[in-house]
């Protein structure tokens, strides 16, 4: 028996959009909890951008930040929010992660002191301590910083003050520290009364690279839904542009936490700092960075950028 024409089309039209609905839900694994460096994928999921684009996407903060990159590795979510200098790392070690998008496209990481104590330069730590969460880079980015200023890291004394940033520095217990957030640690410090002085890795001596990424498996790479997702993001990202106050309201939307003082310092200086366009790559910067990496021993090669990032179309 045959079908009839139109009752054949509607067949295979079903037939057609099982799979691709089946393949609509997304989950995004974050690098931390939720906080003002999300925001575009917050203010998208939240103003219904996602939706528009045919996707239901979960956004998931971890139980151990380094976990993220590892399971879209293996194969367990769709994307992961990850660090320009991880995904180098973690690629030359053999992960099959790939760069699909930018969130924040300036470094946030810095260098902070009292913004009255003794240090008014980077060459003033000569013979201090400085304090650090993570080894590895954050070592490689105060040594370039160091050596920019004629100094090197057996000049400082090295404290590993875990996440202990800003209070380490508060208390005394090291004159300065390294891997600090310039848009939540100078505003934690202001807040107590006892302001901070940034210096900038890119100011000195290390070259520019992109904070927050978006890594996917390299496997699925041309997943469908990445240029979809990452449309999404660039609408969210032009909404808190346009409309920072009503975009500030859908992200703290049932989460009061984020609508305290130090968020809402946070969530001005970080603004100007999202890509304006998260799928652009500049892959002359990740060459640079990945030379910068070599020459500080994180990396055994410098591998061809298309090897680890790409511009979906």
């Amino acid at each position: 028996m045959k079908f009839p024409f139109a009752a054949a089309a509607f067949a295979a039209g079903l037939l057609t959009a099982l799979p691709a609905l089946a393949q609509d839900k997304m989950t995004v694994l974050l690098d931390w909890f939720v906080n003002p460096d999300h925001a575009p994928l917050v203010v998208a999921k939240e103003l219904g951008f996602f939706k528009d684009a045919g996707l239901d996407v979960e956004l998931v903060a971890p139980a151990d930040p380094n976990d993220p990159p590892k399971l879209v590795a293996a194969g367990k979510a769709e994307l992961a929010v990850s660090y320009q200098p991880q995904l180098q790392v973690q690629v030359g070690e053999g992960l099959p992660l790939v760069r699909v998008g930018t969130l924040v496209s300036t470094p946030l990481n810095s260098l902070v002191v009292l913004a009255d104590g003794p240090v008014k330069s980077v060459k003033d730590l000569k013979g201090r301590k400085v304090g650090f969460s993570v080894g590895g880079f954050e070592d490689a980015l105060l040594g370039a910083m160091l050596e920019k200023a004629g100094l090197s890291l057996k000049d400082v004394t090295l404290v590993n003050v875990n996440f202990s940033l800003s209070p380490s520095i508060l208390s005394g217990q090291v004159d300065a520290v390294i891997g600090a957030f310039r848009n939540f640690e100078l505003n934690q410090m202001a807040i107590e009364k006892h302001p901070g002085r940034a210096f900038y890795p890119e100011e000195e001596g290390v070259p520019a690279y992109d904070e927050l990424i978006l890594v996917a498996n390299k496997a699925q790479a041309g997943d469908p839904r990445l240029p979809k997702f990452l449309a999404a993001v660039e609408r969210a990202v032009l909404y808190i542009l346009n409309h920072p106050e009503e975009a500030h309201a859908a992200f703290t939307k049932g989460r009061p936490e984020l609508n305290d003082e130090l968020n809402r310092r946070a969530w001005a200086d970080t603004l100007p700092r999202f890509s304006h366009s998260p799928a652009a790559l500049d892959a002359g910067r990740y060459a640079r960075f990945a030379t910068f990496l070599k020459a500080r021993g994180l990396i055994k090669e410098a591998l061809p950028v298309d090897a680890y990032a790409v511009t979906l179309k």
